[in-house]
């Protein structure tokens, strides 16, 4: 069995405190109850009952303190989820060039994140601390900024602009150099983890073949390295172009020749390298076909070193003496971050064109949003990246300003670009929408929970109605029934931030200036309304940011809390980073081959036939690791879910590859497949509603006592999602299913002669077991 969220011990999953691991390490592991050790060898002691065993994989999203940091990466993740809701294409048509022209979107919105994050980082340290606080007399002598003076105007050699722009510079390049090494490390343990030989064979399973059967699928290494590649390139050439920039521009206007000359020279090498970074990210993405073993070392060692080279030089010639520069107003950001808005915007239109294509040609009625998820995803990706880039910009901005607004008349120091200021000031209006969506959908809750408490006695024959316990079970069900509406949600979050977003760029670009400063003498109401917009939001952003940062210190500390923000990477985190390298890493690409390589060796070994049963996001790792096994051993296993999110969740949102014709496929290519659900469950439900009883069972009746009575002497619970082998049709469905390959298993016996290895030797010798031990894992 494999757990779901938030993990499970292996104690627990098998019912015995005494287990031992069978195959796998510290991270991820099969587990067996110890007396079960050595079962292959005494089979007879098996003879007619399963073999269980657990898998357990939380170690792989929650597993040391280090993986809180991974809450910085979190725009990166929304991105790369992106790329994975792109709505289905028809078998006749799979239409190749709109999925190409989709993923080369999503990829280069992923790489505008990067950029953007990169950006915000050389905002903070070069415009703010090494241009214009160290610049100051006033803020560089500030008591608490004392450690600046050595940058201050007369400190010596570091206080020339150019050599404060080089060393700042070093913060940003180091920011890029964490997020490759984090990339690079994780890429070795998690994507390179190749496919039993012969899986999912081609040129022997179905056809077509479902995208998460090919043999690829899980083994992407050379586009994770390849585009790892790209995004260090860019952040490192992102950082020499924000010194490059402000250098030049000062050589051209003092006429120095030689140092102007080194300057364009720079800079159109820079332009080179945007353009070869641009080509990598959009050339072909993943090969799902075949697993894809072959790295581009040209492109993996020579963009980032030919970047860091360039970054270097560039370093260099800002560090060359300049006595007469001297550092006024705030550097050239302010087109950066608008360049950078508007394409993201532009980006996530042209993602929405395209999907809206595809799924006309597809016509999916359960996608979320009629097709347009992933472009809705995008779009919350890049406001989550604005938010915290120009967040802490704004954090650092009001610490170095002291008491004043940066920005505003009076304040000390010029502060970050406009639109920062503008972006925290939407902020303000978009939480009040948002409240009154929340409103809206708990009246509308509260509503179809008092139409579903009149029904909920009648489901309990021969009980006395309770109007607080009907209340309280159609309660439960109208708050699981939220989860299909998270897609409008979703919908209205993405549009509301778009609109805004493009308020505030066209606010930034024809004010040029900040929000209380472009209403000044206008209506009271209005230039009221702005200045407080705008400190809100700043204020907002700095408690958003001081409850980020909490969090993560908490989760590094804590397991419990660790094991919390895992939940959110257990979701997150199942797709392969085919859009954005510094994702979180994808347990699934170690986690999917652990259990195809189990089924594939066991049911190879012994010819035996297996039931694999998964919780919640459990149920999806077996799903996919079901796709991945040889089609004679796809035939040989069983397949039991319970509160899976497989159609509701996954089919919904990845309708190409849990939409319902892939799911069809999985269940007629598997022995049997049977899935539980309930109706107060929030995230499991039916995963083939078109196959009636033949896949699903339920809603199974939760609670199961509706009062009190001689046998539940006390209030029977509201399981919701959990504890699904508490009741009664877990284990007649599991019983059923392991009749059914007990049957199986007797009926191959007579017509063929199956391998046996030493493990299964009698005290007589090698022999066939009369039914050789299955397990339910």
């Amino acid at each position: 069995m494999v757990h779901g969220v938030a993990g499970a011990a292996p104690g627990e999953l098998l019912g015995d405190p005494r287990t031992v691991r069978v195959t796998g390490d510290s991270t991820a592991a099969v587990f067996r109850r110890t007396e079960d050790a050595d079962a292959e060898a005494h089979p007879e002691r098996y003879a007619g009952r399963p073999v269980p065993e657990a898998y357990c994989w939380s170690r792989l999203t929650s597993g040391n303190g280090a993986r809180a940091l991974w809450l910085l990466l979190l725009p990166f993740m929304v991105a790369n989820l992106a790329h994975w809701a792109r709505p289905a294409t028809p078998a006749a048509d799979p239409a190749p060039r709109a999925v190409r022209t989709y993923g080369v979107l999503v990829r280069i919105l992923a790489l505008s994140l990067t950029v953007l994050l990169i950006a915000a980082a050389c905002e903070v340290a070069l415009d703010l601390l090494a241009w214009q606080c160290a610049g100051s007399g006033t803020c560089a002598g500030s008591r608490f900024r004392s450690w600046l003076g050595f940058l201050a105007p007369g400190g010596g050699w570091w206080a020339q602009p150019g050599r404060r722009l080089a060393l700042g510079a070093l913060v940003p390049a180091a920011l890029t150099g964490l997020l490759w090494y984090l990339s690079n490390r994780t890429w070795s343990a998690y994507e390179s983890q190749p496919p039993p030989a012969g899986a999912a064979d081609p040129d022997t399973a179905s056809d077509p073949v479902p995208a998460l059967g090919r043999p690829g699928f899980w083994y992407g290494r050379r586009l994770v390295a390849r585009l790892r590649a790209a995004h260090t390139a860019a952040g490192l050439l992102t950082v020499a172009v924000a010194v490059s920039v402000p250098t030049a521009r000062h050589d051209r206007r003092a006429g120095a020749p030689l140092l102007a000359a080194l300057g364009t020279l720079t800079q159109v090498l820079l332009a080179a390298g945007v353009v070869a970074v641009a080509s990598v990210v959009c050339r072909r993405g993943r090969t799902e076909a075949r697993p894809d073993h072959r790295l581009d070392r040209a492109a993996v060692t020579l963009l980032p070193g030919a970047a860091l080279a360039l970054l270097a030089a560039v370093l260099v010639h800002a560090c060359w003496s300049r006595p007469d520069w001297t550092a006024t107003g705030r550097l050239p950001g302010d087109l950066t971050f608008g360049v950078l808005m508007l394409g993201q915007g532009l980006c996530v239109l042209a993602l929405a064109a395209v999907a809206r294509y595809l799924h006309r040609a597809a016509p999916d009625p359960a996608a979320a949003l009629r097709g347009l998820g992933g472009p809705a995803v995008a779009m919350l990706g890049c406001a989550l990246g604005g938010v915290m880039s120009g967040g802490v910009s704004q954090r650092v901005a009001d610490w170095l300003d002291g008491g004043a607004t940066p920005g505003m008349r009076g304040a000390a120091l010029p502060g970050p670009p406009v639109l920062l200021s503008w972006q925290a000031a939407v902020l303000p209006p978009l939480l009040l929408v948002l409240a009154l969506l929340a409103a809206w959908f708990a009246v509308r809750g509260a509503r179809a929970r008092g139409r579903l408490a009149a029904a909920v006695a009648a489901e309990y024959p021969r009980e006395t109605p309770d109007l607080d316990r009907s209340r309280r079970i159609a309660g439960a069900r109208t708050a699981a029934a939220l989860t299909d509406s998270a897609p409008w949600f979703v919908a209205a979050v993405s549009g509301i931030t778009l609109v805004l977003g493009a308020g505030a760029l066209a606010g930034a670009w024809f004010s040029g200036k900040v929000p209380g400063e472009a209403a000044r003498g206008t209506l009271p109401m209005l230039e009221a309304a702005a200045r407080a917009a705008q400190d809100a939001g700043s204020w907002l952003i700095g408690l958003g940011i001081a409850a980020f940062v909490a969090w993560g210190r908490r989760a590094y500390r804590d397991p419990a809390a660790r094991r919390t923000i895992g939940i959110l990477w257990d979701v997150g985190t199942f797709w392969p980073r085919a859009a954005h390298p510094f994702a979180p890493p994808c347990y699934a690409e170690r986690a999917v081959p652990d259990l195809t390589w189990r089924m594939a060796g066991w049911t190879g070994r012994t010819g035996g036939r297996l039931v694999i049963s998964g919780h919640s996001q459990g149920s999806v790792l077996a799903a996919a690791a079901v796709w991945q096994l040889p089609p004679p051993a796809r035939r040989r296993v069983a397949l039991l879910t319970y509160g899976s999110p497989l159609a509701r969740l996954y089919g919904r949102w990845f309708p190409a590859y849990f939409g319902p014709g892939p799911l069809t496929a999985l269940h007629r290519e598997v022995d049997c497949w049977r899935n539980l659900w309930r109706a107060t469950d929030p995230i499991g439900g039916p995963a083939l509603p078109g196959a009636g009883q033949d896949v699903d069972r339920g809603p199974l009746a939760d609670p199961l006592a509706y009062g009190r009575s001689a046998r539940h002497p006390l209030p029977a619970p509201i399981l919701g999602h959990g504890d699904y082998q508490a009741d009664p049709a877990f284990a007649a469905e599991r019983d059923a299913l392991l009749a059914r390959l007990d049957a199986a298993a007797r009926a191959d016996l007579p017509s063929q002669r199956l391998p046996v290895s030493k493990e299964w030797a009698g005290p007589a010798g090698p022999a066939a077991p009369a039914d050789p031990p299955g397990t339910a894992g």
